[in-house]
């Protein structure tokens, strides 16, 4: 896919650039807990303020009332981007003008607030940095978009995107800016969108594709579309307790997704698609833990019992599989990993897939729990691309166009 890149701007020098970001961090008591998501887009903003720029920042944060349509939207200072200004100006050693208003959610509200923001951005010099407040305290951020994405574009001169993770989202200060002005992709952008193309379109054979979790709904559309790519398709946590329960076997208390009994079925009957062989069954607190073969005969006896985790000879199948990958892709874990002892199948593949992904394999991970297994494991750095993306990834890989990738590709 080839895309347009902030190196190919030819000059921007006093240009005002309209940085979309994604500084949705974690905030406790007034303070950033985990500034991993800024980190990532500093190269970015150091690139456009050595290039002279004039940066101005534009980010969400959390889901305030009435982002989804329910409720008022406005001002809330519960997700005010003042932490976040906070922690970006330390990270970027310099200053950050943070254009705040409480009156932010009512269209006459809104006039001025803009009529602000323009005032602070006709100010700045070369080489400075302002910070909008949180995009979803605008009521037509994710509906409406076209009035307040030209009230956007109107403070700046191009656009560059650096948002995958909310590339998916048709939202005003996402897609819908950019059809008013030039558009670019940042660093960290251009890295998700290179490197998913690069294990799904053409990908270094065999391709291993793992999939976990719980939602079928965001699973099935992936393993359709890498179905006829993949050599093999690994298979746990709550899909592969769907597919067991649509066979007919007793599951006792286990997450299913009932709605999807036709598609487990049909798919995963597929001879590339690898299943759990034995599965671990206990309680919630980590207790009455037994290991089940899966046969014709499986059976959880007591149904206030649940299976939690892939069993100890899966592992060894998926490692099977997974040492022979060139390319390995992981979204979802394995069980219930949060719960001793429920966490080994999970941690067994995160070291599967690092321990290849170090070596010549190319591997790409995503989404949260994923994320937070490889944190946990501290294993972060031996993947190729650890996507800051979830649902943009699991949309990515089944093919669909998202409109913060497509507004900076080249047709």
């Amino acid at each position: 896919m080839n895309i347009r890149t902030i190196k190919q701007i030819k000059n921007l020098n006093n240009q005002r650039v309209l940085v979309r970001v994604d500084f949705n961090v974690p905030i406790k008591n007034g303070k950033v807990i985990d500034d991993n998501r800024i980190k990532l887009s500093v190269p970015t903003i150091e690139y456009l303020l050595k290039k002279k720029a004039k940066v101005i920042l534009l980010t969400h944060l959390g889901r305030p009332i009435g982002y989804d349509g329910k409720g008022k939207s406005g001002y809330d200072n519960s997700f005010s981007l003042k932490p976040v200004v906070k922690r970006a100006g330390e990270l970027l050693g310099r200053p950050i003008k943070f254009i705040a208003d409480q009156k932010i959610g009512r269209p006459d509200d809104q006039q001025i607030y803009f009529a602000n923001a323009k005032s602070e951005i006709e100010k700045m010099k070369a080489g400075e940095i302002v910070m909008l407040e949180n995009m979803r305290f605008f009521p037509e951020e994710a509906k409406e978009i076209s009035r307040l994405s030209k009230k956007i574009a109107e403070l700046g001169e191009v656009v560059v995107l650096d948002c995958f993770a909310v590339a998916h989202r048709e939202a005003a200060s996402v897609s819908g800016v950019t059809k008013y002005l030039p558009t670019y992709a940042g660093f960290l952008l251009e890295k998700e969108i290179v490197n998913l193309g690069k294990a799904t379109e053409d990908p270094k054979k065999p391709l291993v594709v793992v999939l976990g979790g719980v939602k079928m709904e965001t699973k099935i559309p992936v393993l359709k579309q890498l179905l006829s790519k993949a050599d093999y398709i690994l298979i746990g946590g709550g899909l592969a307790n769907t597919y067991f329960w649509a066979k007919g076997y007793k599951v006792g208390n286990s997450v299913i997704d009932k709605g999807y009994k036709k598609e487990a079925l049909k798919l995963f009957k597929n001879k590339k698609v690898i299943l759990p062989v034995d599965l671990v069954v206990g309680d919630e607190n980590g207790l009455k833990i037994e290991v089940l073969k899966i046969d014709s005969k499986f059976k959880i006896q007591n149904s206030k019992l649940s299976i939690y985790d892939i069993g100890p000879e899966t592992i060894g199948l998926f490692a099977e599989c997974l040492k022979h990958a060139k390319t390995i892709i992981w979204n979802g874990a394995m069980g219930y990993f949060e719960k001793h002892p429920y966490e080994y199948g999970t941690y067994a593949v995160a070291n599967l897939v690092a321990d290849q992904s170090s070596g010549k394999t190319f591997g790409v991970c995503g989404g949260g729990e994923t994320v937070e297994v490889l944190k946990k494991v501290n294993l972060l750095n031996d993947i190729d691309l650890v996507s800051t993306g979830g649902g943009a990834m699991l949309e990515f890989l089944s093919g669909k166009k998202l409109p913060g990738v497509r507004a900076v590709q080249i047709k």
